[in-house]
């Protein structure tokens, strides 16, 4: 492959990323490339139109799960599922409903953490506000996308010489005393308001995180690196939807991705990979193709799903914390996810399924397992593949520094993921 098609796709992640500062803004931002493609958005309230071969379909729960689908040329039961499934949120500190106290001409705006990002990365760095904002509306309350790409907030760490142990002992915050956020002598409702066009007291509810105000980059000699916030898991999100998008003729199996919100807070939400989102839109495409509740159920036994989520990219640095043998570098390709216990939902047929596909479709691969004196991290898959029965198997694109607020990995990896991802849903097999 040409190498200016990796850094365009590298390039086209890091702009997807930068629009995408929340799950939310992630899911308008699949929206738009959707639509920009055909896409046709249909909403779960209502009757579905008949479903054509080829065309591609959307559907959004709660502003930030979207299921995107291109129906095949044959009914489920006989075509089945491909499917792609991967995560839109990333680990974070989230604002709390109420604003902290005053401390002398200082507001500080109270956090909670959401999943398990690594703290210390958030100390003095440029922050910026983003999220969902509820107001008044006509007859239900109004939801407004907000986006503050500048830097708003700050967490100063303490000078060393108020803690002398910090080299020694490592970055440590008190979640609830040292962890609020430094705004300024402002009045916050009002700034929300006026970025959003509204009066403050039309402000009913909000949902905002904390980001870096600093958009993704190459690094590195030959700039075969980058660096971004939000790599795992939007990296995934955006080589799913990209290869969705690639055209390519419709096949026989109905070619699926799905982006699912609260997977680092562990799924169970009612637009999480454990809810019925995937199950309902699955089921009304088989009913919608001329199968009945039987064919749905073979559908489901003839399917396979990738579960796409980073990896952790060897760090010669901490050369220990990796078996060796399984150790992932950047720019070679994706990792196919194994471990024993099915913390990741890969199984020899899975895995033997997609080193095929990428062996056929000139995509080099890893595979990793972790330290066996080390806990394991999960992914969506076992969870799906338990939910639906579905054959899984667990990949993704080796990074470091995973939930950092900034993390990095290869320049090259989009575009391999990416390219595997639509090898996997134009069915070679």
């Amino acid at each position: 492959m040409h190498a200016s098609l990796f850094t365009d796709s590298a390039r086209r992640l890091l702009d997807f990323i930068n629009a995408s500062p929340t799950p939310w803004h992630a899911v308008s931002t699949a929206n738009q490339m959707l639509r920009g493609q055909g896409s046709l958005y249909l909403d779960e309230r209502e009757s579905w139109p008949d479903l054509t071969p080829g065309c591609g379909y959307h559907v959004i729960r709660d502003g930030s799960s979207l299921v995107a689908f291109r129906p095949g040329t044959e009914a489920p039961s006989r075509g089945g599922f491909l499917i792609v499934g991967a995560h839109t949120d990333s680990p974070g500190l989230r604002l709390k409903p109420r604003i902290a106290q005053d401390s002398t001409t200082l507001v500080r705006l109270g956090v909670e953490l959401y999943g398990s990002p690594i703290v210390a990365t958030y100390a003095d760095r440029d922050l910026g506000l983003s999220g969902r904002v509820f107001v008044v509306g006509d007859a239900e309350p109004e939801v407004r996308l907000l986006h503050c790409p500048e830097s708003l907030v700050r967490l100063p760490n303490l000078a060393i010489h108020l803690n002398r142990g910090v080299n020694e002992d490592g970055l440590k915050f008190n979640r609830q005393t040292e962890l609020p956020l430094l705004f300024s002598g402002a009045i916050f409702i009002e700034l929300l308001a006026h970025r959003l066009g509204c009066q403050p007291e039309d402000i009913l509810s909000w949902e905002l995180m904390a980001h870096d105000t600093q958009p993704g980059t190459f690094w590195g000699a030959g700039q075969e690196f980058i660096a971004s916030g939000r790599l795992d898991n939007l990296g995934s999100c955006y080589a799913a939807l990209e290869a969705l998008l690639e055209p390519a003729a419709p096949g026989s199996a109905t070619r699926v991705v799905a982006l699912f919100d609260h997977e680092e807070i562990g799924s169970e939400t009612r637009n999480g990979a454990m809810s019925s989102l995937l199950p309902d839109v699955l089921e009304r495409i088989a009913l919608g193709q001329g199968d009945d509740r039987s064919g749905y159920k073979q559908a489901l036994a003839r399917s396979m799903l990738v579960s796409a989520d980073a990896a952790h990219a060897w760090h010669p640095n901490f050369g220990g914390s990796y078996d060796a043998d399984h150790a992932l570098k950047v720019n070679a390709g994706p990792a196919i996810k194994i471990n024993a216990n099915r913390r990741y939902a890969s199984d020899g047929h899975t895995v033997a399924r997609f080193m095929q596909v990428c062996e056929r479709a000139g995509i080099p691969y890893q595979k990793f397992v972790q330290r066996s004196d080390l806990g394991c991290g999960s992914t969506i898959g076992p969870m799906t593949a338990a939910k639906l029965g579905i054959a899984t198997v667990d990949v993704g694109s080796p990074i470091w520094a995973m939930h950092s607020i900034r993390e990095s990995g290869g320049a090259l990896d989009p575009v391999y993921l990416s390219r595997a991802l639509h090898a996997f849903l134009g069915g070679i097999a």
